[in-house]
């Protein structure tokens, strides 16, 4: 890409994501993001096709990196389960591992959970309940597996609580906590939440 077209794309990309969190995905205009990077509106769909072209390019760098993370993190689980006693550890630091993560990726994220209406990645929330879900229940499966007794709970009851364990952890995103305050409030996340993932995951 020659210099001239980087330059521009780089400014484009600012003045999206000021557009974006500002205004949200539905109300952005693509008259003003042109504008704002100091180039027409003719040359904006130069470097997108659409707006939510645009969008995606703002988020999905960062979903990728954090699918990457995500899965080593639940192969360091699962691993762990081999070894007597050492998973329950790893139901005490999910959150601030993954509150460490939004905050080095804030505003994608302020992005992703404030700003997406309109956009394949509204229900992006929805889709990351269903992940933890199914990586919690993979987790009840070798616990199982390995001969522990795990009691037996209704899916629909469990398809909750990991739905609400997930939105507590986007709160402090759309109340604009400070990094601290969110960590701060990350482990009481885990405070809260950790004995009875114990309780239902035959451990305590």
């Amino acid at each position: 890409m020659p210099k001239d077209k980087t330059e521009s794309h780089a400014r484009i990309i600012a003045a999206a994501k000021t557009e974006f969190l500002t205004c949200g995905f539905e109300n952005a205009s693509m008259r003003r993001i042109a504008a704002n990077a100091g180039i027409t509106a003719s040359g904006l769909y130069k470097h997108f096709p659409n707006k939510e072209e645009m969008f995606a390019a703002l988020v999905q760098p960062m979903l990728d990196e954090f699918m990457t993370l995500y899965r080593r993190k639940e192969q360091e689980e699962n691993d762990a389960i081999r070894k007597i006693g050492s998973a329950a550890a790893f139901l005490n630091d999910d959150a601030v591992y993954v509150m460490e993560f939004i905050y080095d990726h804030f505003d994608a994220f302020k992005l992703l959970v404030c700003c997406s209406q309109g956009t394949r990645y509204e229900d992006y929330s929805h889709t990351l309940a269903a992940m933890e879900e199914e990586s919690s229940l993979k987790f009840i499966g070798a616990l199982r597996s390995r001969g522990d007794h795990v009691p037996d709970f209704d899916r629909r009851e469990f398809h909750l609580l990991v739905s609400a364990n997930v939105e507590a952890v986007l709160q402090p995103i759309r109340h604009d906590f400070t990094r601290a305050e969110a960590l701060h409030y990350a482990q009481t996340i885990n405070t809260f939440f950790a004995k009875g993932w114990k309780w239902l995951c035959g451990m305590e």
